[in-house]
């Protein structure tokens, strides 16, 4: 098989030269997803994207086009078909696999809001089917592809650790994926391939649209982390390119926060001053 050609832009030398990875989740320029794509664009690396529908095909493909993908494929993740379509077409360009980033999330909104106690039957499978287990769907067939060894990334968020006012059935399906990613860590870890969980701070982006208060969220986070300011999609992607580089060969199995050391305290420090950055 021919290797690609480099990608516009893309170094030979950076953390991630002469690896190839499929992102699932981009939804537009502000998604931590393409955060974490533009970064390992930067590192070198060959990126395929997946897309789910016809608005969010829109805005993937000039995404895709402006890191030199030509890989952008339908996938919706509750479709096992189609995940075997995308990965056997993988296969096909590619021949192998080293790195997987899955950022894909969902939840009713009307599950999102009130009480998590009134979340309905049909609304929590929907979450957990969504947000966590299209992760262990993904990294199967990932798997067999990842013949030298490969690292996968997934988002989570503080929610899973701590009861978060509106994330309800999100939260809980955060959680179901953190424990989800230390038990694929396991089986798959005889293979070198290594899986972690990137734990953001609140960031204005689609998907966090759904969450009411984030407004006074992101006003809380500078008052109350240790480094005074909020996160930014940056921040996401270049700690996503030391995990899904060989400099994290060591690590698997961990939720990495990037926070701002949000996760850290308790409350706000009394000498903090509480302007909003």
């Amino acid at each position: 098989m021919t290797p690609p050609e480099s990608s516009p832009g893309a170094t030979s030398k950076g953390l991630l030269a002469g690896k190839r990875g499929l992102v699932v989740g981009v939804a537009n320029k502000r998604s931590l997803a393409w955060g974490i794509a533009r970064r390992a664009h930067e590192e070198g690396a060959d990126l395929a994207f997946t897309f789910q529908g016809d608005a969010l095909e829109r805005r993937v493909r000039p995404l895709a086009g402006s890191v030199g993908s030509t890989f952008i494929e339908p996938l919706d993740v509750t479709d096992d078909d189609q995940i075997d379509a995308v990965f056997a077409g993988l296969q096909e360009r590619w021949g192998r696999l080293d790195f997987l980033v899955h950022s894909v999330a969902f939840a009713n909104r009307e599950d999102l809001l009130g009480r998590t106690v009134d979340t309905s039957r049909a609304g929590f499978a929907t979450a957990l089917d969504i947000s966590c287990y299209s992760l262990i769907a993904l990294a199967r067939a990932a798997e067999p592809l990842m013949t030298e060894g490969g690292s996968i990334i997934a988002m989570t968020y503080y929610g899973a650790t701590k009861a978060t006012p509106n994330y309800n059935v999100m939260g809980i399906a955060k959680a179901a994926l953190e424990a989800s990613i230390r038990y694929l860590a396991v089986d798959l870890g005889p293979k070198n391939i290594r899986v972690h969980g990137i734990s953001a701070g609140p960031v204005r982006t689609l998907a966090a649209s759904g969450v009411s208060g984030m407004r006074g969220m992101l006003k809380v986070m500078p008052e109350r982390a240790p480094l005074g300011r909020n996160i930014t999609v940056d921040d996401v992607g270049a700690t996503a390119a030391y995990l899904l580089s060989d400099l994290s060969a060591g690590t698997t199995g961990g939720i990495h926060f990037v926070d701002a050391g949000f996760n850290i305290t308790a409350m706000r420090h009394p000498d903090r001053d509480t302007a909003s950055s």
